[in-house]
């Protein structure tokens, strides 16, 4: 791997990550094209380069999780931004407990990069699918419940095995339960934020044990770097397009895409 690739693999992540197009099956769509190795390493990388993004959803969101963390451990006061906060520990506890367990099934499908994009292509344009055609999309945040926020958490462990859109799966698991798609997507990204700190966190201690460190940690910077500025103008437009519009794009080429993909592997 050299500069330019991690920066173009940047720029995907950052661009795919809370698009519900599946930011993995993107960048191992691009890892494939780059005849990179589906190796240790490149896993570590593909990992690692997902706290990108982890910034840019901390500094997009970034009242809203000073009011959230404050709220949720005020004891003394029950609010919506502690009930937000409750919800989001809730909903993260599925998808820990399938990462930890899942982590070396996890790895074997990633040693067939493009096999595995084109189920997390097809997986998500089924779920965007889905959820725009048989939900009723009439619900805000202020109406969630400890059942709602335990479902979409379920749900999001579809985005770790056998894998899919992480955005796409919990927005559509938001929208399964009747929220629109802005409370959907609000919830989808605030949730993310412990499950993709928790991934990226254990990989770090993967990667300081590896031999060669001195010549990966530049190619993780600018990836890290790159993801985290382009995400954040990721977020903003998508934030204001499904005020707008609904997932069928999304699901339409994710469907293309997906089949050229697996006919062309």
């Amino acid at each position: 791997m050299t500069l330019l690739h991690a920066f173009i693999l940047g720029i995907v992540q950052g661009l795919t990550e809370f698009i519900p197009v599946s930011s993995t099956a993107h960048l191992l769509i691009g890892q494939n094209l780059f005849g990179l190795p589906a190796d240790e390493a490149m896993f570590s990388f593909l990992v690692i380069v997902q706290l990108g993004t982890l910034v840019s959803l901390f500094s997009f969101y970034w009242k809203d999780w000073l009011a959230i963390v404050r709220a949720t451990f005020d004891l003394r006061h029950s609010t919506p931004e502690r009930d937000l906060g409750i919800f989001i520990i809730l909903a993260t506890v599925p998808a820990l407990l399938a990462g930890y367990l899942l982590k070396d099934a996890v790895e074997m499908l990633f040693r067939q990069p493009m096999l595995q994009a084109s189920i997390r292509l097809f997986a998500a344009a089924l779920l965007l699918t889905l959820a725009e055609s048989l939900t009723k999309k009439n619900r805000t945040l202020d109406s969630m419940t400890w059942f709602d926020a335990l479902f979409v958490g379920v749900m999001q462990i579809i985005a770790v095995f056998p894998g899919a859109s992480r955005s796409g799966t919990t927005i559509s698991g938001g929208m399964f339960r009747g929220f629109d798609r802005p409370s959907a997507a609000r919830f989808a990204f605030l949730m993310s934020v412990p499950v993709m700190l928790a991934a990226g966190g254990y990989e770090v201690l993967d990667v300081l044990q590896m031999p060669n460190l001195g010549e990966f940690l530049p190619l993780l910077a600018v990836g890290f770097v790159t993801a985290a500025i382009v995400g954040w103008f990721a977020i903003k437009w998508l934030i204001g397009y499904l005020s707008r519009r609904s997932l069928y794009v999304f699901a339409v080429y994710c469907a293309v895409i997906g089949t050229l993909v697996f006919f062309l592997r």
